[in-house]
C-alpha cells in the first residue's frame, strides 16, 4: 500500500513536521524528552524518524528502542547505530517493555479502537506511557482544501486515516484511563495535548 508523501523520507518528513509546528518544531520534542529521565530505557512506537532520540534524547544516556510500520525509517535507524524494529502496531502482540514508552502525534492512526493500542503501552510501559497527540490538525480544518490536503498526507503505510481527535475528544477518550493518567499539558502553541500515565 503506497504511503503519502511525507512518510517516504525521513527529511520529509521533518520538513513537513517543521511546517505545521513551525516556532513550536523544537518544543514538541523537547516537552517528551524533558519528561524523560537520563540512563533510562524508552520504547517509542509509531517513532518516525527517530527524531526523538537522535536529537534530544541521545545525550541523556537513553536506551532505546524505535518501532515503525515504515521500513524506509527503520532502516535509516538502524543505519545510525540506534535500535529500530518494524512492527505493526494493528498487531495484537505484546509490545517490548521499557521504563518509558512513548507515542507522537500516532494514536489517531488507530481509530476507532486506539484503546487496544494504550492497553499494550501500558502494559510494556515499567514507569510511564507518554502520548502526545495533535488536537489541531489539517484535516480537521474549516478550509476545505487545507482538509482535503489533510487527510491526503496522512497514510503510514496501512492506509488513509480520516478521524482525528480533538482537544475535547481527546479528553474523552483519555477519561477511561483516569485511574492512570497523573498529568496533561499543552505543547506550546497548543497544537498537541501530551497525556502521562502510569501503568
Amino acid at each position: 500500500m503506497a504511503t503519502s508523501l511525507i512518510y517516504r523520507t525521513g527529511p520529509g518528513y521533518e520538513l513537513a513536521m517543521r511546517v505545521l509546528y513551525g516556532r513550536h518544531y523544537d518544543s514538541r520534542y523537547r516537552t517528551i524528552a524533558d519528561l524523560i529521565s537520563a540512563e533510562s530505557s524508552v520504547l517509542d512506537v509509531c517513532c518516525g524518524p527517530a527524531t526523538l532520540f537522535t536529537r534530544y534524547l541521545k545525550q541523556k544516556g537513553i536506551r532505546y528502542k524505535g518501532l515503525d510500520i515504515n521500513s524506509v525509517f527503520i532502516r535509516s535507524l538502524n543505519s545510525r547505530g540506534a535500535s529500530g524494529q518494524l512492527w505493526d502496531l494493528r498487531e495484537d502482540r505484546p509490545l517490548p517493555r521499557a521504563d518509558y514508552v512513548v507515542m507522537q502525534a500516532s494514536l489517531y492512526h488507530f481509530l476507532p479502537d486506539a484503546a487496544r493500542v494504550v492497553d499494550r503501552m501500558l502494559s510494556a510501559a515499567l514507569l510511564q506511557v507518554i502520548i502526545a497527540e495533535p488536537v489541531r490538525n489539517l484535516a480537521s480544518s474549516d478550509n476545505p482544501i487545507l482538509r482535503f490536503a489533510g487527510r491526503l498526507l496522512t497514510n503510514p503505510g496501512s492506509g488513509d486515516q480520516p478521524d482525528r481527535f480533538t482537544e475535547s475528544s481527546l479528553a474523552e477518550f483519555f477519561k477511561q484511563y483516569g485511574s492512570h493518567v497523573q498529568r496533561s499539558m499543552p505543547i506550546p502553541g497548543s497544537r498537541e495535548m501530551v497525556y502521562v500515565l502510569h501503568p
